[in-house]
């Protein structure tokens, strides 16, 4: 493999050239800085960059007797709601444009720990919250395979960049399906971890070590399942206030081909219909695991009012979102929520009462997210994966309208914007592992991604199905003219 060969291979395989000496890290190092200088003005996901350092790093790193780490002199690139020490961290703030921490995150500094060059900071959706990715600090990311197009958020400069060949690695974040849907739009692979298996510690707009948010998960972001593994190896662990006495014992996949796997399909629901193509692909994987000896349902469910959950998840996230807003917005909220009938059981009537939720009230949807999670751990006992969709389309046209007035386009017929939650509400209320994965290209050649979700904990068992899926279905293609 030549050196201008770098642009798509893993992570693992550029690690591996790297210990071998048959390539150095400046070398990388300078080609993914090539590609980025070359290719991503029409993208703009590398927002931030740190080329300097990251070239001091490299000749550091090959002047070193032994491997730091797994991904010794490895280029990679990080969402930019990471604190990476000397660089700002907005989430997209005009205001927070000179936010400068002075350290680096809990993912970061393992990155580094293992070897990593971080290049940079990509892009993301204005304060972690949208579909899209854009906002006033650094404007507007593209998708690879169709500039005009989204490429998924809040991580969706990570996808955009991984898509592009401009990193081949990335941090991203999820409490939405901020990994998940990116990935999906842009055809690489993203984990959204088990809640509470990656510090969150430094991805935050606080300049001081911060609690956990419910709900949100740091995870990778790559163009294999191999390099997932990898990286969440790196990752996965403590924050430093639990390090103490804290320990993570992943279970190890049993299976070793796809013929092991007990496999649950749910290619599409009343409560988020998805486009007919989406759902095709996602029963045509459950034709081919049947083919190849899995055992598969495409009736298998866990015991729960599907609406009912995804309400849960509702309140539980936007007390989330709502949670730092300032006076004069809380009040408004209050009087939205005071306007709603509290027998109003539609989405935008439980969003706004969320918002503004009692601690009593959040304890009540907590209580209903344990009992999702007893029946989810129940549903698992007899499947290792649900394979279901991420999002209700492929990648729709940029659209900064209103977000109340946004709609998507699905079979023919609008649907509200943010009704696609539901299938990221469906793994992100109960804690539970998604792995998202290539499932190929729609008819207008646009990539289809799905989720392979798992019992909570069983991280490892969801990212080694989707590898050996890509055996038998093929994993990333990259877009044409990169």
């Amino acid at each position: 493999m030549a050196v201008t060969d770098l642009a798509f291979a893993t992570a693992g395989e550029i690690a591996e050239r790297i210990r071998r000496r048959e390539l150095g890290s400046v070398e990388a190092t300078d080609n993914f800085i090539e590609r980025i200088e070359r290719l991503d003005g029409d993208v703009n996901a590398v927002a931030v960059r740190d080329f300097d350092r990251a070239r001091e790093a490299a000749r550091a790193a090959d002047r070193a007797a032994q491997p730091a780490g797994p991904l010794h002199g490895v280029p990679m690139t990080v969402k930019e709601g990471y604190h990476l020490a000397g660089l700002p961290t907005t989430f997209g703030y005009p205001e927070l444009k000179d936010n400068t921490p002075d350290w680096d995150s809990d993912c970061v500094v393992r990155y580094k720990a293992a070897g990593a060059i971080v290049l940079g900071k990509t892009n993301m959706a204005f304060a972690g919250a949208d579909f899209q990715t854009y906002n006033e600090v650094y404007g507007t990311t593209n998708n690879p395979w169709d500039l005009e197009r989204i490429p998924g958020g809040s991580s969706g400069g990570s996808s955009a960049a991984l898509a592009a060949g401009l990193t081949p690695l990335e941090a991203g974040s999820d409490i939405g399906g901020s990994i998940r849907n990116p990935a999906h739009f842009c055809g690489v692979y993203g984990h959204k971890p088990t809640f509470g298996v990656v510090s969150q510690t430094g991805h935050s707009t606080m300049l001081t070590p911060g609690p956990a948010t419910d709900l949100v998960v740091c995870g990778p972001m790559a163009r294999s399942a191999e390099d997932l593994a990898l990286s969440l190896g790196i990752v996965a662990g403590p924050a430093d206030l639990d390090a103490p006495g804290w320990r993570l014992d992943l279970p190890r996949p049993s299976g070793t081909r796809l013929a092991d796997y007990r496999v649950a399909v749910w290619a599409n629901d009343d409560n988020s219909p998805v486009d007919r193509e989406i759902a095709e692909r996602a029963a045509a994987i459950g034709e081919t695991l049947s083919r190849l000896g899995a055992r598969v349902s495409d009736t298998a469910r866990p015991a729960i009012d599907a609406r009912r959950g995804y309400e849960t998840y509702l309140e539980l996230l936007h007390s989330v979102m709502a949670a730092g807003v300032g006076p004069e917005k809380y009040e408004r909220n209050q009087r939205y929520a005071a306007e709603t009938d509290p027998a109003d059981r539609s989405d935008r009537a439980i969003m706004s009462r969320a918002m503004v939720l009692s601690h009593a009230g959040w304890l009540g949807a907590n209580g209903r997210r344990e009992r999702l999670r007893y029946a989810w751990r129940e549903f698992f006992e007899d499947w290792d994966i649900l394979v279901c969709p991420q999002m209700a389309t492929t990648a729709f046209p940029h659209d900064h309208s209103p977000m109340q007035t946004r709609t998507v386009t699905v079979n023919g017929k609008p649907q509200p914007y943010f009704q696609q939650l539901f299938w990221s509400g469906l793994v992100t209320g109960p804690y539970l592992p998604s792995t998202v994965f290539p499932a190929g290209l729609s008819s207008d050649g646009l990539p289809i991604g799905l989720q392979a979700v798992g019992a909570a904990y069983h991280d490892r068992v969801t990212i080694e199905f989707t590898r050996l899926l890509a055996q038998e279905i093929g994993g990333f293609q990259a877009p044409p003219g990169y």
